[in-house]
């Protein structure tokens, strides 16, 4: 593709040759002679030298002598725009393989494309141009909206509610029951019937192996843009706001409920029953043992402002000189007669 037209289907302004032809869009380490690559990260500046790229996007502001250039607002969503554009996804041809097995009152909605051994149980409806991939399973009536996209072994349990544009990665698991018993006299557990569901709300993405668990009663609830990386975990009766990011290994338990825009970086465990504020970070393996407020940005455990904790951590490191010489100080004032 010429660079002119790329810049047009972009919507971003070329400044360069409009015939240079591109074949592709790499980073910046990796990009040919005749690739696209892009600089969002001021700390990657330095790359601008050495790329071998035929051109880059770029923000209005960043200068790059000598080399043909694509500017435009946002660079990292303009390059995800152009690799749709060398490598579009995949949809598989509409048709139902002879293999899977649906109830006979599925409801299946126009241009389904359903896999090798799928399973769809009784009174689940399927918006339109949905796509199930080998091994899907999908429980009895379950609704699930428009362009839903499962990929194999994904599992979306009874009656839960998904709505149009949602992604469900390999191995993700809807609607588990939650982690509910109730301790009896001899010290064994009860199981707790989850007899609540979930709800997923448009443009919904759930990646490899995460579980999101159902209520005991009521809903466990992800609201619109919300993105769940692999090996989450989502505990029963949770409330994620809308565009809210949860990172590879985060963990909530029971009944939390997430503000929008929240993003809980890798590996970051939240205790039962919080409220947690609209915009809030917290930065990787943080633990949140009590409730939010919004606009803020957290670390450790238990969390504190993430400005404090970096404090301490410097701090940490020195602690034993530290208290080294807080004994030595203390020894002296014993010395001179000063009660400590």
């Amino acid at each position: 593709m010429k660079l002119g037209e790329l810049a047009v289907h972009l919507g971003s302004t070329l400044e360069g040759p409009s015939d240079l032809e591109i074949s592709g869009v790499a980073g910046m380490d990796e990009a040919s002679p005749t690739e696209l690559t892009f600089l969002s990260n001021p700390k990657y500046h330095r790359k601008l030298k050495t790329t071998r790229a035929a051109a880059i996007i770029v923000g209005p502001d960043v200068e790059v002598p000598a080399r043909p250039v694509l500017r435009a607002e946002n660079p990292y969503l303009t390059f995800a725009k152009a690799l749709e554009i060398f490598s579009p996804p995949y949809r598989p041809p509409a048709g139902i393989h002879p293999t899977a097995v649906l109830a006979p009152d599925v409801k299946l909605g126009c241009n389904p494309s359903i896999g090798p051994y799928v399973v769809i149980e009784e009174g689940v409806e399927l918006g339109d141009d949905c796509v199930l991939k080998s091994f899907v399973m999908i429980y009895r009536h379950a609704k699930v909206g428009h362009r839903f996209f499962a990929h194999s072994h994904a599992v979306v349990r009874e009656g839960v509610q998904i709505g149009n544009d949602v992604i469900l990665q390999n191995g993700v698991v809807v609607g588990g029951d939650g982690y509910g018993f109730a301790r009896q006299a001899d010290g064994s557990y009860y199981k707790i019937v989850q007899s609540g569901t979930v709800i997923i709300e448009d443009a919904v993405e759930v990646q490899a192996n995460a579980c999101i668990d159902r209520a005991a009663v009521g809903e466990t609830r992800l609201r619109r843009g919300v993105k769940v990386d692999n090996l989450v975990q989502v505990g029963h009766g949770c409330d994620i706001g809308e565009n809210s990011l949860l990172c590879g290994q985060a963990g909530l338990a029971g009944s939390c409920k997430l503000g929008r825009n929240v993003v809980l970086a890798g590996q970051v465990g939240v205790a039962g029953h919080l409220t947690i504020g609209d915009n809030v970070i917290a930065t990787a393996q943080s633990g949140i043992p009590s409730d939010v407020e919004p606009n803020r940005t957290i670390s450790g455990y238990p969390a504190i402002d993430n400005a404090l904790w970096l404090k301490c951590s410097a701090i940490f490191a020195r602690l034993p000189e530290i208290y080294a010489a807080f004994r030595k100080v203390c020894d002296h004032l014993r010395k001179i007669g000063v009660e400590l």
